[in-house]
């Protein structure tokens, strides 16, 4: 007994629709994923190349119950200014206490300030929350 054939012979008829149409998906999909990793490659670039003002806190030290002082250290474009937003959280985890420190040094590329946080209770930390560019 011989089996039945289900396909057609592809050197008789090529491809069929649905071989076509499979080719055509993988193409597109191909052509879609790099689209979206050139996208990602480049929003990240932006992000890295944008940033002129970045900081780090080097240490804090909880001085009173209305008090916390924080050891900044601020790297920037010598001609950038900004900004950098410093708080202050409770054990419960609350904000007790923000501070804007105001960047204006210019001709400097590499900054260290400790600054005073006024807190409206006992502070146990402090935070670095974000640098802004002008």
């Amino acid at each position: 007994m011989s089996g039945v054939r289900e396909q057609l012979p592809e050197s008789r008829y090529g491809r069929s629709a649905d071989q076509r149409a499979d080719r055509r998906l993988k193409i597109l999909g191909a052509v879609l994923g790099a689209g979206f990793l050139a996208m990602v490659g480049w929003f990240g670039y932006d992000y890295i190349a944008g940033q002129k003002i970045s900081a780090e806190m080097i240490k804090f030290d909880v001085t009173s119950d209305t008090e916390v002082q924080a050891h900044l250290e601020i790297r920037k474009n010598a001609d950038a200014t900004g900004s950098c937003t410093v708080r202050s959280r409770s054990a419960d985890g609350a904000e007790v206490g923000r501070l804007d420190v105001r960047v204006d040094q210019r001709g400097e590329t590499r900054i260290d300030q400790v600054v005073k946080i006024r807190t409206m209770s006992r502070g146990t930390t402090a935070e670095l929350v974000q640098c802004t560019n002008d």
